[in-house]
């Protein structure tokens, strides 16, 4: 089955479509990674939707408008990656959407909303889409997240030591994968970290101003404004004492806390600083939160992806935080690698992980890990949408998948 999968995270900045072929070789199920593409929200609409956002007000108007322009942003995006990646061959569409809104309080989440509506894709494409994934898990008293955490326990279970996915967005989360090859055992776990990218990109957007060919800053390109500040120790300090870093697993947050206003209160107890010297505090929070949340465990592996990957600061600290090395490391130590190097792109993982999932519903396969989510039980997820033709969905296996391999092997 061909799936087109389908990601927009809370950096807001682009559709992520990466399509897949997936087939099951007895309990495994095979991914063979198909390609990527990426279509950036237009600058209206990014504009809009940032308007929007936590802690803005938004009426419903403004959520109406948000959902159609951005499902048809979702759907141009599924036709491009349909006849681009999959020769106009494409099975099944999964759509994460775009989040506008995660209900967590008092250690609980209480809804969560994506908006995209599927009918955009499911018209342009003609195929039958899976959408709304996070709801169900929500409604089985589960955080609603991080939902690729099946596909990491799939991916990871029976690789030697102790691995953990590690995903770098606007927040960080974690995948912890006990009880592999050298039979450690306990459950699966998984939560939100913290603030990956999105108090580094609040800031930079706010504090940084135009860089030396007059464009305005978006975000930190290649750790370059981290590289030039310096560390503030009471300013990390001051963000270490939030109170969500110290809440048990399984926890999940969002730039319904970590945003600009929060960010301007924090800094206001403080001495101004040079725009620099504040990504280079909030680049070190990421790595000291996230290094937090892994250390208790004893990794011997993580694999990382995300946008975070791409900055060189980020990961550098975060490995100085972990005592880690890179590539192959020294022996007995944590190990920080890309999951490139395990053949699943890191620019694209999570809308990989969001195609496993459209498939797992579609064969009427549960697709999340209880320990992960916090939920009272394993739920098929989402709502279906038809295609054009008609809904044609194949059965349940004989065998549900227990594995997940990457295939490098192209089909044809």
């Amino acid at each position: 089955m061909r799936v087109v999968g389908l990601m927009s995270g809370t950096s807001y900045d682009a559709i992520d479509a990466a399509a897949a072929d997936l087939s099951l070789d007895g309990d495994t199920l095979v991914l063979t990674p198909l390609g990527m593409i990426s279509t950036v929200y237009d600058d209206d609409l990014r504009a809009e939707l940032a308007r929007a956002l936590p802690p803005a007000a938004a009426d419903l108007a403004t959520v109406c408008r948000l959902d159609t322009r951005i499902g048809q942003a979702f759907a141009a995006a599924a036709v491009r990656a349909d006849e681009e990646l999959c020769g106009g061959r494409a099975d099944l569409v999964a759509s994460h959407g775009q989040t506008v809104f995660h209900w967590a309080q008092d250690g609980r989440v209480h809804g969560t909303l994506q908006i995209g509506d599927a009918a955009w894709i499911a018209e342009a494409t003609g195929r039958p889409v899976v959408s709304g994934f996070r709801t169900r898990d929500v409604a089985a008293g589960g955080q609603g997240a991080p939902l690729v955490s099946i596909v990491d326990v799939m991916w990871l279970r029976g690789r030697p030591g102790l691995p953990v996915a590690l995903n770098l967005g606007g927040i960080g989360n974690v995948t912890v994968v006990p009880g592999g090859a050298e039979g450690t055992g306990g459950e699966p776990l998984a939560f939100d970290t913290g603030p990956a990218n999105a108090l580094i990109d609040a800031a930079v957007r706010a504090l940084a101003g135009r860089d030396a060919s007059g464009e305005a800053y978006t975000m930190d390109a290649g750790g370059a404004l981290a590289a030039r500040g310096t560390v503030h120790p009471p300013l990390l300090r001051r963000l270490l004492d939030d109170p969500y870093y110290a809440l048990p697993a399984p926890k999940t947050t969002g730039k319904e806390l970590f945003h600009l206003p929060y960010l301007h209160s924090v800094l206001g107890s403080c001495a101004p600083l040079p725009a620099e010297d504040v990504v280079a505090t909030l680049t070190r929070l990421t790595a000291r939160t996230v290094a937090d949340a892994i250390r208790p465990f004893g990794a011997t592996e993580v694999i990382a992806s995300g946008g975070g990957t791409r900055n060189p600061v980020l990961m550098d600290w975060l490995r100085q935080e972990l005592g880690a090395a890179g590539g192959t490391g020294a022996a007995g130590g944590c190990v920080v690698r890309s999951s490139d190097e395990l053949g699943l792109p890191s620019a694209a993982k999570e809308a990989y992980a969001f195609a496993v999932l459209g498939w797992l519903t579609a064969h009427g396969l549960p697709g999340t890990v209880p320990s992960c989510t916090g939920a009272r039980r394993a739920s098929v997820l989402g709502s279906i949408t038809p295609g054009g033709p008609g809904l044609r969905l194949p059965g349940p296996p004989a065998t549900a998948p227990a594995g997940l391999s990457i295939s490098n092997l192209r089909c044809s």
